[in-house]
C-alpha cells in the first residue's frame, strides 16, 4: 500500500472481490519516468485495474528500475514493473530483494540502438568506435543490455567510446544535443519519436541476429532472445522487417501482497487486454498464457494459484 498518506483520500472507497467486499486501498505501481514505454504501459495497466477490476491503482514514476525494485521489495510501493534483467539482478544481488515476488511476464521489451538515419550506422558492427551511452547510474543493468547487444557483433564496451548517463532518457537527450552518436531505447518508446523529429530521422541499428550472435549475447544474459519487428507507425526508426534484441518485461510485487489481490490483478488483465492495448499498443504482446515462464525467480503464491487453476504451464525461453 502507498506509504506516508500520499493518497489517503482514495482509501475511503470500496473494492469488491467476487463474493465479498473489503475496505479499499490505493495500490502504487512503480515504473520509470514519463516519456518511457514502461510508463505508458504502467498507465494502461493502472487504468484497466481501476476501471475494470475495482483496484484503485496509481502510477508512481521513479528515476529508474534499479531504484524502484527495492522499494517494492520493502513494501513501500505495492507493485512494480521492470525488464527481466533488472529483476534478476535485483533479486540475486540485494538482500532487500528477498521479499520480491513475481506476478508474471506482461510484454516483450524490444530494445536497440537508434542512430541518425544519415549517419551510416546500419548494423551493430558499425557501432565500433562510436560514442555510446553507458554507466546508467539509476538503471545499472543497462550496461549489461548494451554488452549483450554489442556481443551479437563480437564487440564489447572496449570497442566503443562510452558516454556516462544516469538513464535512457538522458541518453536520448544527449543524442539529440549531439553528445552521442546513438542512444539505446525501447522500440515504440516516445523518446524515439521525439528524437526522430528533432534530428531529421533515426534508424534502428540491426543486431547480429544469427545463432552465434544469440549465443554470444546469452553468455552475458541467459534470458535474452530475438523477436521480429516490421515497419509500423508505432516503431519509429524501423525501415524494414528486422529481428531485435528482446527480453520479458515483468510485473512484480512483494510477499506482503494478498493472494486474492494478485489473482484479481491477473484476472482483470486477462479479461481486458483490448483496454490496455488502446492506451499502450505494446500490450499487444500480452497473453495470460505466457505470463508464467521458466526461471529461478520466486512467483507470488497468488499468481501460482491462478496459473494452476487455469491450467497454465510455465513456458521456456
Amino acid at each position: 500500500m502507498l506509504r506516508h498518506g500520499l493518497f489517503g483520500a482514495a482509501l475511503a472507497a470500496t473494492i469488491v472481490f467476487g463474493g465479498g467486499s473489503a475496505t479499499a486501498q490505493t495500490y502504487g505501481l512503480a515504473t520509470m519516468q514519463p516519456g518511457t514505454l514502461a510508463n505508458t504501459v504502467a498507465s494502461a495497466i493502472a487504468k484497466t485495474l481501476k476501471e475494470k477490476g475495482g483496484l484503485n491503482t496509481l502510477v508512481q514514476a521513479t528515476a529508474g528500475e534499479s531504484v524502484l525494485i527495492p522499494m517494492v521489495a520493502r513494501g513501500e510501493i505495492d507493485l512494480g514493473m521492470a525488464n527481466m534483467l533488472e529483476v534478476v539482478e535485483g533479486i540475486q544481488t540485494g538482500k532487500l530483494q528477498n521479499d520480491l515476488r513475481v506476478i508474471g511476464s506482461i510484454y516483450v521489451l524490444r530494445m536497440g540502438f537508434f542512430a541518425r538515419k544519415d549517419s551510416g550506422i546500419v548494423n551493430m558492427a558499425d557501432v565500433k568506435g562510436k560514442r555510446v551511452p553507458a554507466g546508467y547510474s539509476a538503471m545499472r543493468t543497462l550496461d549489461k543490455n548494451t554488452q549483450a547487444m554489442l556481443a551479437t557483433a563480437n564487440l564489447t564496451l572496449a570497442d566503443v567510446k562510452p558516454v556516462m548517463v544516469p538513464n535512457v532518457l538522458r541518453g536520448g537527450d544527449d543524442f539529440m544535443s549531439g553528445s552521442n552518436d546513438m542512444f539505446m531505447f525501447s522500440f515504440g518508446g516516445p523518446k524515439v519519436r521525439e528524437a526522430d523529429a528533432t534530428v531529421g530521422g533515426v534508424r534502428a541499428v540491426k543486431v547480429g541476429d544469427t545463432p552465434e550472435g544469440l549465443a554470444a549475447s546469452r553468455k552475458i544474459f541467459p534470458y535474452g532472445y530475438f523477436s521480429d519487428v516490421k515497419p509500423i507507425p508505432a516503431y519509429v526508426g524501423v525501415l524494414e522487417p528486422m529481428n531485435v534484441y528482446s527480453m520479458d518485461y515483468i510485473l512484480f510485487t512483494n510477499s506482503k501482497m494478498k493472494n486474492e489481490t494478485v489473482e484479481k490483478i491477473i484476472d482483470t488483465m486477462a479479461k481486458n487486454k483490448p483496454d490496455m492495448v488502446a492506451t499502450a499498443p505494446a500490450m499487444n504482446d500480452f497473453s495470460v498464457d505466457t505470463m508464467y515462464r521458466k526461471h529461478e525467480m520466486t512467483y507470488h503464491p497468488g499468481a501460482l494459484k491462478y496459473f494452476q487453476d487455469h491450467k497454465i504451464e510455465a513456458k521456456a525461453y
